[in-house]
């Protein structure tokens, strides 16, 4: 019986169809890269803004704290109560959006507010700084693993009558206006991954400051 092998044409269908499997394999695999690298990088951009969201809250949440608060409550005596001087929240210096915020709280108390008590958050060339005194910014965020392209804070307010609460009633026909001041700031951050800037994303979070305003007067 002879021995009969492949021919030149069962050669080439042969080496043609391994090397279609092989490029098939090739693409799938070069695909489940790609896949888990796009993964990686989602995963790491919002552990990223989850940090900076979390660290934006826990500095803002203490915004407008005083040691000695109890100067500021309504006395039996016709005397005023003195006002907060960490009270204010506001737009920085000069700074035309919602991308900036400067606000205060006590450090050492001495019923004013100094240098070292001045705070602020901005965004500034894709990373979000935190000022710690006047003057001093650091970084928040990390600028090689994501580029901040949309940070805001909006102050939600509500306002409570505490005209029961004051030691005398308010005489008719005249207008007390003693209120508390409950306020909100509602924070949106998105950002693009440093690696891929096709992945973004956004989060947004809402926290209520620890201390709220006393606003007006009682009757005198």
């Amino acid at each position: 019986m002879k021995a009969r092998g492949l021919s030149l044409v069962e050669l080439l269908v042969g080496l043609a169809v391994g090397m279609i499997v092989v490029a098939a394999a090739i693409t799938l695999f070069a695909a489940q890269l790609r896949e888990q690298r796009s993964t990686s990088v989602e995963l790491r951009l919002m552990q990223e803004l989850r940090a900076t969201t979390d660290l934006v809250t826990r500095d803002l949440r203490r915004a407008g704290h005083w040691g000695d608060a109890s100067v500021a409550l309504w006395a039996l005596s016709a005397s005023a109560p003195a006002a907060n001087p960490y009270a204010a929240l506001a737009p920085l210096a000069g700074a035309s959006s919602a991308s900036s915020y400067a606000y205060s709280r006590d450090t050492s108390e001495n019923h004013r507010l100094d240098a070292n008590e001045q705070f602020g958050l901005r965004l500034r060339n894709g990373v979000i700084e935190l000022q710690l005194g006047a003057g001093h910014w650091q970084a928040l965020s990390d600028a090689g693993s994501m580029t901040v392209t949309e940070f805001e804070i909006r102050p939600i307010v509500q306002d409570v009558p505490l005209l029961a609460h004051c030691p005398r009633p308010c005489p008719p026909g005249t207008a007390c206006d003693a209120r508390l001041q409950w306020r909100s700031l509602a924070i949106r951050l998105g950002a693009r991954a440093t690696a891929d800037p096709a992945v973004q994303r956004r989060l947004q979070s809402e926290l209520r400051l620890r201390n709220p305003a006393v606003l007006g007067t009682c009757p005198a």
